[in-house]
Parts: structure tokens; C-alpha cells; sequence
């Protein structure tokens, strides 16, 4: 089983990007994924960049796989699409199903989380257009995984094991709405939510995190306590998402724990003063997404 470091999803400044980075290349982790997903406003990176850093990520011995924008709005946005995805040199992760087109039988991909797939026909339907790997929806249950599996048709399989679940994307910014600012100008306030801008609920609980054009849990998804369960089911790779502090050391919990060495349960409760918020695992219970992790009962 192979760990992977999925894109950062957050608008981080370009020295903390490179300086994850560099952390990452000493990393225990065998798959990285790079590049803007979420919001065509944010550059302070642009594609030379992200080619610079897969140089060198690959020159560390990761495997490299850039990721495309999961919603596209404009012309701009399909030319930096066509641009990743006729790169030349390394894999791609499609997270729109336009991308699929320009990848087929031209570029090794991977179906990325953020294209859904619910049933056989289409899962035997990406295999068939030359999907190397396929990232699980995050909201799937480890059910609905169970009966997919067989239609994989050698596909590698990628789950979401850690971080905070992306949800949903929006054409409008609730960033810059929260501000009373609009989307056109809105003054990368981004940059000051590192982690996403947390909401709560009228009772005061943490509910969802907004990031920019994307909506999140608030709580963080952790499968390191099912660990061997996924192995069972044959899983691949497992993802962990960046956020903006421990992320490596997250990273090397979970090795610990894939390769025998830690207790799943011990990394589990190391975790807990390293997230951003509560643990929840519901998704993959095939409970209520926030539910915390272990927890059955729920109201």
C-alpha cells in the first residue's frame, strides 16, 4: 500500500508552498500530487512552478502527478487545462470530466476524487478510457466501495484518508462574500485562512470550513484507525490532504501505522493534538459525514 500527499488545497503563500515542499521530499510518502485545484485566482504559483517543484520531487524518488482545477469557468481556465494536461512529462490527475478528453490515450491519468462515480458503468467506463488509478469520492461508504471494486479492471485504487473532506465547489466565493467583497475583488483574503475560514453552527458547533469557492467539513476525515481494513479491500493508496501545520509528521503516523509499527489506534490518538479540529470518520461508516471517529451513536 503506497501514501500519497494530495494538492494543497488552501491559498498558502509561495514561500510556504515551497517549504512544505522541501519537507515533503524527505517525506514518507510515495505519491505526491501538485497544482491548483480549487480557485483560478490564486498565483502565486503559476505551471512553470509546479513543473519546477515536480523536478525536483521526482528527482527524490516521488512518484509525480499534476492536478487539474475541479471547476472551470472561462476560456483562461481550459488553456492552463490544456496546458497540464499536454505537460510531456508527467501523469495527471482529472478532477473535471472535460479533462478526460484531452488525457485519454494522450497522457497517463488518474480519475481524480472530484469526478463522481457511483456505479459499474462508469467506473468500467474510466478504465476503459485508460485510467491508471481511481480516487473514491470522499463521501463514499466502504459498502459502496465493496461492490465497485470488481469493476476497477486493474485500475489502481486511491482513497481520501485524511484531512478535511471537500465537499463541494461553488461558482460563487464564499471567502470574499464573507468579506462583502466580490469575487473579482477579492483581495486574496484567502491568504489569511490557511486551514479554511471555519463556520458554526446557530448552536456554536463547528460545522463546515470555507475555502474560496470551496465548502469543507469542518471536522477532519481520519482512516488511520482502518488501516487494515482498507488493505483488505485491496486499497492502493491512501491520500492524505495537506493542511498547514503536521502535516509530515501526520504522514509519518501514517506509515508507521500501514507498515506494522504503530498501533493504528496509538497514531489515531497522536493525531488528535495535530488537526485542526475533531476527527470524523462517517462517510466510510456509511453514517452522517461528521460523525466522530468510532462513534455509533448519533442523533
Amino acid at each position: 500500500m503506497k501514501l500519497a500527499i494530495g494538492p494543497v488545497l488552501y491559498y498558502w503563500s509561495r514561500e510556504a508552498v515551497w517549504h512544505f515542499y522541501e519537507e515533503v521530499a524527505t517525506a514518507p510518502v510515495d505519491i505526491v500530487y501538485l497544482g491548483e485545484v480549487v480557485c483560478s485566482r490564486r498565483h502565486e504559483l503559476r505551471l512553470p512552478d509546479w513543473l519546477d517543484l515536480a523536478e525536483d520531487l521526482a528527482a527524490s524518488g516521488k512518484e509525480v502527478v499534476l492536478s487539474t482545477q475541479a471547476l472551470l469557468e472561462s476560456e483562461s481556465d481550459l488553456k492552463r487545462l490544456r496546458a497540464v494536461a499536454d505537460n510531456g512529462r508527467f501523469a495527471v490527475e482529472a478532477n473535471d470530466v472535460g479533462a478526460l478528453r484531452l488525457l485519454a490515450g494522450q497522457t497517463a491519468f488518474v480519475a481524480g476524487p472530484h469526478i463522481n462515480v457511483y456505479n459499474p458503468p462508469t467506473l468500467a467506463w474510466l478504465a476503459g478510457l485508460g485510467a491508471k488509478r481511481w480516487v473514491m469520492p470522499v463521501e463514499m461508504s466502504r459498502e459502496a466501495l465493496r461492490y465497485l471494486l470488481p469493476h476497477a479492471r486493474g485500475m489502481e485504487i486511491e482513497v481520501f484518508a485524511h484531512g478535511r473532506l471537500p465537499l463541494a465547489f461553488s461558482a460563487r466565493c464564499f471567502t470574499a462574500r464573507h468579506h462583502n467583497l466580490s469575487k473579482d475583488d477579492c483581495q486574496f483574503r484567502c491568504l489569511d485562512y490557511p486551514d479554511g475560514l471555519p463556520l458554526r453552527t446557530r448552536e456554536g458547533e463547528r460545522f463546515l470550513a470555507i475555502n474560496g469557492i470551496q465548502t469543507q467539513s469542518a471536522r477532519v476525515y481520519n482512516l488511520v484507525g482502518s488501516v487494515a481494513e482498507l488493505r483488505v479491500f485491496g486499497v492502493d493508496v491512501l491520500r492524505i490532504s495537506p493542511q498547514a501545520r503536521h502535516s509530515i509528521r501526520i504522514a509519518g503516523l501514517f506509515r508507521a501505522a500501514m507498515d506494522g509499527s504503530l498501533d493504528p489506534a496509538a497514531a489515531a490518538a497522536e493525531m488528535e493534538d495535530l488537526m485542526p479540529d475533531g476527527a470524523c470518520d462517517g462517510f466510510w461508516r456509511n453514517r452522517p459525514g461528521m460523525a466522530p471517529v468510532g462513534e455509533e451513536q448519533w442523533p
